[in-house]
């Protein structure tokens, strides 16, 4: 704390300005910018979610409060609120109800993980689920109420016992991201890039030492980034860096997730040889909208189900009875399943979600966007039309593994939000945990950030990015072409049901994709769309890898060869 309270970088610029005074006509502009503000932080946080703004507010205001100046670094690869956290319809779940108990919260959540879940992990989170939420009302997010104006309007989703969802119409995760970036915005010590893309973590590997991955003393000092407005890689060094960069959605052909979510966190982790565990579970959403060819798929959110809809074939016969007592509302892994084996059965694309019988008023007042989006979209009106649905890739369950305080294997790390592993979900997602465990690990990885940061050195000889040898890619269509392909092989032989022979020819395709990419990424000046191929092919690897190891059923990963 000491280099803090004695200003180190306002004593810097002070020399380097002194310096270049002395120097003027030796340096143009750009080399002075440069040269002047490095981009050098006591923080980095990669991702502007839940989970990053989370983590950037609660440093601001400790500092604030201590009345220590800090330089706080938010990147984002485009604007600001394209996160995964934006795209959040449902809500978030919290024990908030008298007739509630954090027992009843933390059994649905093992009972949904196929009670592999750290159940440690699972009490942290549901215990400090209601302070964590209060805080994000403190900040400004609204989230609706009853009529009567006083009590919260709690929804319930899949695989809930009870009433616990507190939501925003259904835009619950745009609204969260409002009122988080306004917070932050208050804070001079935070500092946005957006259009700013991270290539690579930091780690001594970069100062010429072999670093593996059981290593205990990797140490990351910040992040190589593709400043996207210049086209040049730049440094930007840190004491701490948080990964918050969401999920992989993108090696799918059918996902809910934006277009960000390409797998860059949990890539360049493992890259800098973070451990990753729990790849293969990956959450496919019951019920997207049916749209062929779209990407990213339109969610029906969970909530539509809780509030009445039930699933139906096209005869508006009912089917989720013959897959599980819970009917409509069992857990996520077993609808989706069961979508999947009706369509193989009756040989169609999709299924439909009934809601004609739900009254339309409140059914408008809860879920506006949806029905707005269906009829701008389908032509559909709801009193009178079912909603087509199919399943499509929604969350993933693993990532970068990390203690109960968000902390990778690599010192001065932390992962939070959907990129990091923590135990809570287990084998499967309980419905609306996901924001919150990303605001309960933002706060938690915050606490040992503080507790930790005396320790955190940024050498002086890290060197500058170097491209030298390498050109721009004559043929951007070569990129397109591969990414077509990964998408087409996680889609066919890694998706909700799998077989040893569709993993095993999975990842023999992968490995001869992975050669051709390498190959390019050498010769190449780094750009986002071969950048992104690249962390969706190591991620992609993961999943496969993790899947193919998997010997029993379990939650999301389910395999045919081991059903006995």
């Amino acid at each position: 704390m000491s280099s803090l309270k004695e200003n180190f970088f306002l004593n810097t610029l002070l020399k380097k300005t002194n310096l270049l005074l002395s120097h003027s006509g030796s340096f143009s502009n750009s080399q002075i910018f440069k040269f002047i503000m490095p981009h050098k932080y006591d923080f980095l946080v990669i991702g502007s979610g839940i989970a990053g703004l989370s983590y950037a507010v609660k440093l601001a205001r400790h500092f604030d409060e201590k009345k220590e100046p800090v330089r706080i670094a938010v990147i984002t690869k485009v604007q600001a609120d394209e996160t995964n956290t934006k795209y959040a319809q449902g809500g978030i779940a919290a024990v908030w109800s008298k007739d509630d108990t954090f027992q009843k919260h933390i059994e649905d959540t093992m009972v949904a993980g196929d009670s592999i879940n750290n159940k440690k992990v699972v009490e942290i989170v549901v215990t400090e689920a209601p302070e964590r939420i209060q805080e994000l009302i403190n900040y400004g997010t609204r989230f609706d109420k009853e009529h009567d104006g006083d009590q919260y309007d709690l929804a319930k989703e899949g695989g809930h016992s009870d009433h616990r969802i507190l939501h925003f119409k259904d835009i619950t995760g745009a609204e969260i991201e409002r009122a988080l970036l306004a917070e932050v915005k208050s804070y001079e010590s935070i500092e946005i890039f957006t259009h700013f893309f991270a290539i690579d973590l930091i780690t001594q590997h970069h100062l010429g030492e072999t670093v593996y991955r059981y290593r205990e003393d990797i140490k990351c000092f910040g992040a190589y980034v593709l400043n996207r407005q210049t086209g040049e890689v730049e440094k930007f060094l840190a004491k701490t860096t948080m990964l918050a960069t969401g999920g992989i959605g993108q090696i799918y052909q059918s996902t809910t997730n934006p277009t960000v979510a390409t797998g860059d966190g949990i890539a360049m982790a493992y890259r800098a040889k973070g451990i990753c565990d729990n790849m293969e579970f990956i959450q496919f959403h019951p019920t997207s909208l049916h749209q062929p060819g779209k990407k990213p798929s339109f969610l029906i959110s969970e909530a539509v189900r809780g509030f009445g809809g039930i699933l139906k074939n096209k005869d508006g016969s009912t089917f989720m009875e013959n897959y599980d007592e819970r009917l409509s509302l069992a857990p996520r892994d077993i609808v989706a399943r069961a979508i999947d084996s009706e369509m193989k059965r009756l040989g169609v694309s999709n299924v439909y979600l009934d809601v004609k019988h739900c009254d339309y008023e409140k059914f408008l007042e809860h879920f506006p966007n949806i029905t707005q989006y269906c009829k701008d979209h389908l032509g559909l009106d709801i009193r009178k039309d079912m909603i087509p649905v199919v399943p499509a890739q929604h969350y993933l369950c693993g990532g970068v593994k990390v203690n109960e305080f968000g902390q990778t294997n690599i010192n001065y790390l932390y992962a939070a939000g959907e990129c990091s592993c923590t135990g809570l979900h287990g084998a499967n997602r309980l419905a609306s945990n996901s924001l919150l465990e990303a605001v309960v690990f933002a706060h938690r990885a915050f606490e040992k950030t503080i507790e930790n940061i005396d320790g955190a050195i940024i050498p002086d000889n890290i060197p500058d990015w170097d491209d030298s040898g390498t050109s721009h890619p004559e043929e951007q269509v070569l990129v397109t072409e591969m990414t077509r392909e990964l998408e087409s092989i996680m889609s066919n032989y890694v998706g909700i049901v799998r077989t040893n022979r569709r993993l095993k020819r999975a990842m023999g395709r992968l490995e001869l994709l992975f050669a051709e990419h390498e190959e390019l990424y050498k010769q190449s000046k780094v750009s986002v769309p071969i950048s992104e191929l690249r962390n969706m092919i190591v991620v992609s690897y993961l999943v496969i890898k993790m899947a193919m190891a998997r010997r029993e059923n379990l939650g999301l990963h389910y395999n045919l060869d081991n059903v006995k």
